[in-house]
């Protein structure tokens, strides 16, 4: 998969938050065989002890580091946070989230072009969190975004796939654009089925941190993820209104 130039053996992105022990956050991790993991600037800010702490345990995973904008629900929070991280976190990366509805957490997608586009010019990379609405993805890519993470369902919903038509029109209006499927994952299965639809990757955080067993959760997740992708790349049928025999009618017995 590739991220602004740089190719991710795994298509699986996780989220660090709310993990029962740093432990549990460290194991998880490598079950998932993740090569990139988002990051809250205000948990690495929340108190410079506990912040050096965690940023010590997640540079000691080895992996990309992936700095997000979480809870921010304006343009100049969201850009504030993105230049602070950039310091902290040494990478033009930023996966851009502009909350516009509490209740959903659904994105503001007016505040989120505009931020995009203020970032995008100081030099970022922007991975904007974003639904399925394709005029707001066109004005993305306008706003020089190369990557969309829409929205499966409401952040820690853990409802799945909510617009199924949306999404596949999504991917058919952007072939070459790299998509991932951001919030709303509660399930292997659901995973499976954004793959098949020829999705790039998944980021999720909530259906592994909170599972009873986030390490087997995170390793079920990377296979469901690669079982998906390569579902997809071996081009499934397609569905029948009727039903076709799969042997033969020749040689049956005459009775």
């Amino acid at each position: 998969m590739d991220v602004y130039g740089r190719t991710l053996g795994s298509r699986f992105l996780l989220g660090t938050a709310q993990y029962p022990s740093p432990t549990v956050l460290q194991s998880a991790v490598r079950a998932s065989r993740t090569e990139m993991v988002t990051v809250s600037l205000r948990r690495e800010a929340a108190g410079q002890r506990a912040g050096q702490e965690f940023w010590s345990l997640i540079r000691s995973l080895g992996v990309q580091v992936l700095p997000n904008t979480a809870g921010c629900h304006s343009v100049k929070e969201a850009v504030t946070t993105a230049q602070m991280a950039r310091e902290v976190f040494d990478t033009p990366l930023i996966k851009l989230e502009v909350i516009g509805e509490t209740d959903t957490l659904q994105p503001d997608l007016f505040g989120l072009v505009e931020a995009a586009r203020i970032l995008t010019d100081e030099g970022f990379e922007v991975l904007p969190y974003t639904t399925e609405d394709l005029v707001a993805a066109e004005r993305l890519m306008d706003a020089g975004c190369r990557v969309l993470m829409p929205w499966g369902a409401p952040i820690g919903s853990a409802q799945g796939l909510n617009n199924v038509h949306g999404l596949r029109s999504m991917r058919a209006h952007f072939p070459d654009t790299t998509l991932i499927i951001d919030a709303g994952i509660g399930r292997p299965s659901h995973a499976v089925a954004a793959m098949e639809l020829g999705y790039d990757g998944v980021l999720l955080n909530t259906a592994v941190a909170k599972a009873e067993d986030p390490v087997r959760m995170a390793e079920a997740f990377a296979l469901a993820i690669e079982a998906g992708r390569t579902g997809f790349e071996a081009g499934a049928m397609e569905p029948r209104d009727m039903a076709a025999a799969s042997t033969p009618v020749f040689g049956r017995a005459i009775l």
